[in-house]
């Protein structure tokens, strides 16, 4: 099954973004195009699955998937590894590779978003890539574990039908581009939902005062979590308010699918793996401020890198000299990653239009301007004041 290009799926996924609603998240200026790539050298790829009838048996559709790629850096990410690491909210979830982070803190492949039952064939499948672009791996030099992360995409996608295929991972590969990123049901958030509103993939950026260091810290979620009634939007409860207005409708088969998330943090300041853990700690304080208590059955995986400094794979000598921002100066960027997470999810959010999937499920795109509406009134009326 073909799939979408990638500039389909902009303009199916276009819809506007938090701050054309009005609604500017935290204190700190965005990136040029406030998202993960406004990171120096981050390109993002996406690979869009979207056909079928949604009455078909289990199997054989509605396809409403797909694959997304970051890249860290614009070289060879195998040959020249960058400074990672992650942080486990809840563990009902997948990212593959994240045990070899964890102990190495290096990311040595793209990192990999999809839904939960196509993890293996996003591994095998930029495993294939990376070995035919480096001869020497797994001969000369070490083989690789790829970073795969995934949700589940069930409730409007046939996942039992394994619809994704190599050639859609190396889609996202070869595709992955700096600038603006697709939002919405776009890649692998194309069959995601959160807070009973369609959504998917959502990025933003900040980048810091010369005087916090000038650096650029920026977020990608694959957003799948939460209950509309808790939903949040700079810090304004408009899923209380709007819960009425979808009373009805197919949502009260989901009370077990609360769902998952999978945030990547990427950053230019100069920063270690035990610094990275900590950042990444951070980024769940903005999945919180959206609605989400982490629940049993969800996956808050967050993973992140630096781009500051490349290892070489084979460096020269015994040792290697690398940058690293003191602990007392890392404050800024705790606050200005709460805040690219928090965004990313809303733009998410913004971007989703409403999707009719599996079984003929039906996920409303968020009323963009019912939520304006809130954020603005938020203030002088009582019951949707901040807290």
């Amino acid at each position: 099954m073909p799939a979408s290009t990638d500039s389909s799926a902009r303009k199916r996924a276009k819809r506007t973004r938090a701050r054309d609603l009005g609604i500017h998240i935290g204190v700190y200026p965005r990136g040029r195009f406030n998202a993960i790539t406004d990171v120096p050298g981050v390109r993002v790829g996406h690979s869009t699955l979207i056909s079928g009838d949604v009455a078909a048996e289990p199997g054989g559709g509605p396809v409403r998937t797909g694959v997304t790629a970051i890249f860290p850096h614009r070289g060879n990410i195998y040959t020249h590894r960058v400074i990672g690491s992650g942080h486990v909210l809840n563990g009902a979830g997948e990212l593959a590779g994240l045990t070899q982070l964890m102990e190495w803190g290096l990311i040595e492949t793209p990192i990999l978003l999809t839904n939960t039952l196509a993890v293996g064939t996003c591994s095998e499948a930029v495993m294939r890539w990376m070995v035919e672009r480096n001869p020497r791996l797994g001969t000369e030099q070490d083989v690789i574990i790829p970073l795969v992360g995934e949700c589940d995409d069930s409730w409007l996608n046939d996942i039992r039908g394994r619809h994704i295929h190599h050639a859609h991972v190396f889609e996202a590969l070869d595709t992955a581009r700096g600038g603006s990123v697709a939002e919405g049901s776009v890649g692998g958030g194309t069959g995601m939902i959160t807070c009973d509103f369609k959504a998917g993939i959502g990025t933003s950026s900040r980048k810091l005062p010369v005087g916090e260091g000038g650096y650029v810290v920026g977020a990608l979620v694959m957003s799948n979590f939460g209950r509309r009634e808790d939903l949040r939007v700079d810090g304004v409860p408009v899923g209380r308010a709007l819960s009425p207005e979808f009373a009805t409708g197919s949502f009260h088969d989901r009370e077990s699918l609360y769902g998952s998330i999978i945030v990547v943090i990427a950053t230019n300041a100069p920063l270690l793996a035990q610094q990275l853990t900590r950042v990444c700690k951070r980024a769940a304080l903005g999945v919180g401020r959206v609605g989400s208590y982490a629940a049993h059955g969800s996956g808050e995986i967050i993973l992140g890198f630096s781009t500051a400094n490349l290892i070489p794979r084979q460096p020269k000598g015994m040792t290697f000299k690398i940058e690293a921002l003191l602990d007392q100066r890392i404050d800024a960027l705790y606050r200005a990653t709460i805040e690219v997470t928090e965004e990313a999810i809303i733009n998410a959010l913004c971007a989703g239009r409403t999707m009719t999937g599996r079984a003929g499920h039906v996920v409303p795109g968020m009323p963009l301007e019912r939520v304006r509406s809130l954020v603005r009134d938020s203030r002088r009326l009582p019951e949707l004041q901040r807290s």
